[in-house]
């Protein structure tokens, strides 16, 4: 039975987790954030360094665990800023050289994806939602495949720029929801699936056009970029269910946390007969209970990396979900 140390720090979130067998004792995150504007990934690097000390002790205590019980710490190696990832992996390789105990590094997307088993989810679609990811993906012949993916921007990266256009502060997915709440009255904006490919920057320039011609409310516009955008979403998961036979849809990434995308998964789900798992929002979102979660996972499995070879191990900014052989399956 193995305690693993997880650490996030991808993005805009700093956060460390804590995982035993198959459970998580902790879920610590602090995250960045702007007035105006969107995420500076230098900014967030040295919010990552400042705050890393702290979240640290803090996962330890409530883990109720000591330093010398961990026996890897495992690490987001990408994707994400590089930056941040920098950050990260600097402070999982100084806990490792600390405790004298071994590094696993992990990809962010499939952490993402693994920790759905806590839900119950065994061999699901995933639809994967975040900043600057937007990936339908399942499991076939030993890797995690992409079955469709955003052709430009990710939809959480879509969102924020939509509420920078509004003079809305970063992250500014949670302030388009509420906007949205308080609207019925559907715009209507272009709708761009290309087979299993979704694509959005074409969209954003039309709500940034739409905003300053100051003939459409903000509740409006909000409101119909969530039913435009979401139903692009749920028909390429759809069609993806359809293609694999697949009769299990899991939902990834802090965009997931949103109540209209759920609310529309399921009633795709019910549609096919098929189940719906969501984690809690606190697993959805950028975490390194997940980060621990896998690695875990992986460290059982013989997957780690020691403290004496620390110096080959290095942050992939742009790696991909399908680039990873999984070997522990």
């Amino acid at each position: 039975m193995a305690t693993i140390l997880g650490i996030e720090s991808t993005a805009h979130t700093f956060g460390i987790g804590i995982a035993r067998n198959g459970k998580i004792l902790s879920n610590i995150r602090d995250m960045y954030h702007t007035e105006s504007g969107g995420i500076v990934p230098n900014d967030a690097a040295k919010h990552h360094k400042e705050n890393s000390e702290k979240i640290y002790f803090e996962s330890l205590e409530k883990a109720g665990i000591k330093e010398n019980e961990i026996d890897a710490v495992a690490f987001s190696q990408g994707p994400g800023l590089a930056p941040c990832l920098i950050e990260g992996m600097k402070f999982a390789k100084k806990i490792s050289l600390k405790l004298k105990k071994p590094l696993v590094p992990v990809n962010h997307c499939i952490a993402h994806l693994e920790i759905g088993k806590i839900t119950g989810a065994e061999n699901p679609i995933m639809l994967y939602a975040s900043g600057a990811n937007t990936q339908i993906i399942a499991y076939e012949s030993s890797k995690y495949r992409i079955f469709g993916e955003t052709l430009d921007i990710g939809v959480g990266n879509f969102i924020d720029n939509f509420a920078r256009i509004m003079g809305i502060g970063f992250p500014g997915g949670p302030k388009i929801q509420e906007l949205a709440k308080n609207s019925k009255n559907y715009i209507e904006l272009p709708y761009v699936v290309k087979g299993m490919d979704i694509s959005l920057s074409g969209i954003l320039t039309n709500l940034k056009q739409k905003f300053e011609s100051k003939k459409y409310s903000p509740e409006d516009l909000a409101y119909s970029m969530q039913e435009t955008v979401f139903a692009m979403l749920v028909e390429t998961a759809e069609r993806a269910m359809a293609h694999t036979g697949k009769k299990e849809l899991l939902l990834g990434g802090g965009v997931s946390c949103n109540s209209r995308l759920q609310e529309m998964t399921k009633k795709m789900c019910s549609e096919r007969g098929a189940r719906l798992f969501v984690p809690e929002n606190s697993l959805l979102v950028d975490n390194g209970a997940m980060t621990a979660f896998l690695g875990e996972i992986m460290f059982n499995k013989g997957i780690k990396v020691s403290a004496k070879e620390l110096e080959n191990l290095d942050i992939k900014p742009r790696q991909r979900t399908d680039e990873i052989e999984i070997k522990w399956k």
